[in-house]
């Protein structure tokens, strides 16, 4: 069983991430809480916890850990501090501790953050970027616009896909984790968005052309 820390573990998205890996047969997870009145919401259901606040030193959170998914966000509140500084300590922190691969929750457009969301965008790049260079084993998902549909099961997927759309939280979060498996889009980041293929072919057809 592989420890997997997930960071936004109280997000929409983060909690479908930690009942994947809660049902997971080779995952145990750990969400990442900043707050202790959080622990209870996961310990009550068998879930281990530890403490973080990425707007601060998080060097303690990744031992023991395996694996890790950055799946947090400031909800625009702090995108320089979380989105972007926070994740580079994260990365710091799973250099430290060798962690055998991180898989990074990104954004379709960090390419050319523009619009009314381009400080949301130009922080995950730089994010993306420091992960890209960090020398740890990683894969960057690229979802479009998120939403609240019941989750399908299948994706489009490319490098890059060239359209916009949306994709259900449930399809992104299944997508993270199976980002997680060693052999599966190593160094490599991709786009996603709701489509006809089977998220398990599809990140395994990327890592065969990529």
């Amino acid at each position: 069983m592989e420890k997997v820390l997930v960071a936004g573990a109280t997000g929409t998205t983060g909690e479908k991430i930690i009942k994947l890996l809660n049902e997971a047969e080779n995952y145990h997870p750990v969400a990442m809480v900043r707050d202790a009145g959080q622990k209870a919401q996961f310990e009550s259901q068998g879930i281990a916890t530890v403490m973080g606040d990425l707007s601060k030193d998080v060097s303690n959170t990744t031992k023991g850990m395996d694996k890790v998914i950055f799946a947090a966000g400031s909800g625009g509140t702090d995108v320089f501090n979380v989105d972007q500084e926070g994740a580079k300590r994260l990365i710091d922190a799973a250099k430290k501790e060798h962690i055998n691969k991180f898989v990074m929750l990104s954004s379709m457009g960090v390419d050319n953050p523009r619009g009314e969301l381009k400080e949301y965008l130009q922080a995950k790049q730089n994010a993306d970027h420091y992960l890209d260079i960090s020398g740890l084993t990683f894969t960057i998902v690229r979802p479009g616009a998120l939403n609240n549909k019941e989750g399908i099961g299948k994706i489009k997927l490319s490098q890059k896909l060239n359209e916009r759309g949306e994709i259900p939280r449930w399809d992104v979060a299944r997508t993270l984790v199976k980002s997680l498996e060693n052999d599966v889009s190593k160094n490599q980041a991709f786009e996603i968005l709701t489509g006809e293929t089977k998220i398990e072919e599809a990140v395994k057809e990327f890592q065969m052309f990529s």
